[in-house]
């Protein structure tokens, strides 16, 4: 049997689709794992001893500096923000995206430079669009990547 190591959930929440924080609810309080949502804007989050809110100021990078400050390697990250991932990767940490796809050695670069790529591209005037609506697929694959990562880290 694999020894559990003691973590705690971070969630990028400004932008976190709103199935994925009810996801991780569930998950949290059925397996004991602390929570904590960080985010510039108030939200409403179940009253309960593992789930924590930090609401910080306004401004660019400001939660995800917080995060960045505060996580451990054997945390997870939940966050769409690729340079905030970057740092998490950087430290040993798990991060993964609402969409459940896992940021690592290997892909962190190469989603960096996208990232710029196409921010150049709309700093141009070139219309990129955005990402495909938030889908059950999508609620699939996070919920599948979740289950993943919490059992490797000895969460059944």
């Amino acid at each position: 049997m694999l020894e559990r190591s003691y973590m705690k959930i971070w969630v990028d929440a400004d932008a976190c689709p709103k199935i994925v924080k009810e996801l991780l609810f569930k998950s949290c309080l059925r397996l004991e794992i602390p929570i904590c949502l960080v985010a510039n804007s108030y939200m409403n989050v179940p009253f309960h001893k593992l789930i924590s809110f930090v609401k910080v100021e306004s401004g660019d990078d400001v939660a995800d500096m917080y995060i960045a400050n505060h996580i451990a390697p054997e945390d997870l990250v939940v966050t769409a923000d690729i340079p905030l991932a970057a740092q998490v990767v950087e430290k040993g940490t798990v991060a993964i995206n609402p969409r459940g796809e896992l940021y690592d050695d290997e892909n962190i670069g190469e989603r960096l430079s996208m990232r710029d790529f196409m921010k150049d591209l709309r700093d141009s005037g070139v219309v990129t669009g955005g990402p495909e609506p938030f889908g059950a697929k999508d609620k699939e694959n996070f919920a599948n990547s979740l289950s993943k990562i919490l059992a490797q880290k000895g969460y059944k």
